[in-house]
């Protein structure tokens, strides 16, 4: 068999491949026979300051051997960067099928192992302040990552896919956020601890669920008029999403997911709910509202728990619509209220996706994203021209200027993040997302989303490494082995402001550490957390 007939049989295997395993071995035997691995291999390439990344990877290097432990220190203090020399570049991941250059992924593994080095050092030349010091301050400027999770009717289902593919190989982002379909599956990977999860995705469950959603999908989307059918729409949030609140799903699963709504009047901003900005507000609710299509379900008033545990509307002069008209990807909001700095997308959005590059290379797909930017720019200043006119005639026009605010802010809209995971098809008839789809469209929906995300895997891996080992040894500083024994001894430094609030198993653990301190220290905040967590359980198993 010859060399372009073996690359189109890895190819297709590639593309038939039902895990990632399967993929991952098909791409390296790809990029061997491609010559990927040679380019791989050598350091040079005008992409990235190789130069700049060899220096200091031998320095690091140097600095480890010699257990020069504060030149160490004061070497990573000068900066860990997610793109130190250019390397965070996207054409980088492109090229091999697998991986990018080995100089990049040594780097990222020497920082790795120093950070965690340090960590666990005990010598008198680094204290532990200047660890904690060293440690949240590099957190805060180094940034977090972030999923979002766009809107798109029933192609909501190929969010499942990615989220799946993710939790498996431990990639899953602490910061999630989800609009209009997208909150549905945010809602679900919220409230939902990881063994749970782990049941949801079962095949035999997954199958179960289709099989119930295209039956309600049936039903809601045939009739004639499929805006009466929104108890169908309730009843399905209400089985996958349990009655919590943003606050309460947090400290169960301690992801701090977000969903956008947007307003069902004029001269109202959109809202990004989670347990920052709205703790009490039911995830249910939110998700209902991000859910509210205009012109297929009506508005939504959001409903919160007050101090005495009963619901109540939330803002009760006003409701809420679909999320993805206002923000789909809220990027800019994320980062100021969880410090992310790097975002993974994955697109459904019928408007974006034929302009998404994903991972595609060469001339064509960047020609392709050229020609969508100029597209989206031009459709931007002819909304702008009718928005004035329309804006002049003020409520004599009153719905035609709400359908061209809600067009323009579908069009003013950036739907792109640094790695993005779209469709294998780029373009998907607008009319059929709120269409009924089969069991078997549902589950290859999932299949397909799980399956986009294979090439992206391993980039998600080396792009988020160090923000998650910062992230696990900042936890253990806080509640686990790494804990100084005489906390108040230490001051939290500024920069640890922005750090989340301990969940329902950090307070356990700090009170069982209380506990072994102190005798019977910490037993009454113990069981209460406890009767907590069983309250929550049994409201998920009601759900």
């Amino acid at each position: 068999m010859s060399k372009a007939s073996t690359l189109r049989q890895l190819e297709r295997e590639m593309n038939e491949c039902s895990t990632y395993e399967q993929w991952r071995d098909a791409a390296i035997e790809h990029d061997e026979l491609s010559g990927m691995q040679r380019w791989r291999e050598v350091d040079q390439t005008s992409q990235y300051d190789y130069s700049q990344i060899r220096l200091r990877l031998d320095r690091l290097r140097s600095l480890r051997s010699r257990h020069d432990d504060q030149g160490l220190l004061y070497t990573l203090n000068e900066g860990i960067h997610g793109n130190m020399g250019g390397m965070g570049r996207s054409t980088l991941y492109q090229r091999a099928k697998f991986g990018t250059k080995h100089l990049i992924e040594q780097y990222i593994d020497e920082i790795d192992d120093s950070l965690r080095y340090l960590a666990e050092l005990e010598s008198p030349d680094v204290t532990i302040q200047q660890k904690l010091d060293f440690f949240y301050r590099a957190n805060l400027c180094f940034g977090r990552s972030a999923l979002m999770l766009s809107g798109g009717g029933v192609l909501g289902f190929y969010h499942l896919g990615v989220v799946k593919t993710l939790l498996e190989q431990g990639l899953l982002p602490r910061v999630i956020s989800g609009s209009s379909a997208g909150s549905l599956v945010a809602g679900v990977v919220g409230t939902h601890s990881d063994e749970e999860l782990e049941h949801f995705f079962d095949p035999v469950n997954v199958h179960f669920e289709a099989e119930r959603e295209a039956s309600v999908f049936s039903r809601m989307f045939l009739g004639r008029h499929p805006q009466i059918d929104i108890r169908d729409l309730e009843n399905i949030i209400a089985r996958l999403i349990p009655e919590m609140t943003f606050q309460e799903a947090y400290e169960k699963t301690g992801r701090q997911i977000s969903i956008t709504v947007a307003p069902a009047e004029t001269h109202q901003r959109s809202r990004l709910l989670n347990a920052i900005t709205s703790p009490n507000v039911y995830v249910r609710s939110a998700v209902m509202a991000s859910c509210a299509v205009p012109g297929v379900f009506p508005p939504v008033m959001l409903m919160a728990r007050n101090v005495h545990g009963e619901a109540q509307p939330y803002l009760p002069t006003r409701k809420w619509v679909d999320g993805s008209i206002a923000d789909d990807l809220p990027a800019k909001r994320l980062s100021r209220l969880f410090s992310t700095n790097h975002y993974i997308v994955s697109m459904v959005n019928p408007i974006a996706t034929p302009f998404l590059r994903g991972n595609r290379k060469g001339r064509a797909g960047a020609f392709s994203a050229a020609l969508g930017s100029l597209g989206v720019g031009i459709g931007r200043e002819v909304l702008n021209f009718y928005r004035g006119v329309a804006q002049k005639k003020g409520d004599n026009w009153p719905r035609f200027n709400l359908l061209l605010n809600g067009v323009h802010s579908l069009l003013d809209q950036d739907y792109s993040g640094d790695i993005n995971i779209v469709p294998s098809f780029r373009w998907y008839n607008p009319a059929r997302i709120l269409s009924h789809l089969s069991e078997k469209e549902l589950v290859e929906l999932m299949e397909g989303g799980a399956h986009s995300c294979f090439p992206n895997v391993e980039t998600i891996r080396l792009c988020t490494k160090i923000s998650r080992t910062m992230e696990e040894i900042l936890q253990r500083f806080e509640y686990g082995d790494l804990r100084p024994g005489r906390v108040q001894d230490y001051h939290r430094p500024r920069s640890s402001r922005r750090r989340p609030q301990p969940t329902w198993s950090d307070r356990e653990t700090l009170d069982e550490r209380a506990g072994t301190a102190s005798g019977s220290g910490g037993s009454g905040t113990k069981t209460r957390v406890r009767r907590k967590r069983a309250a929550a359980g049994k409201t998920v198993k009601s759900g």
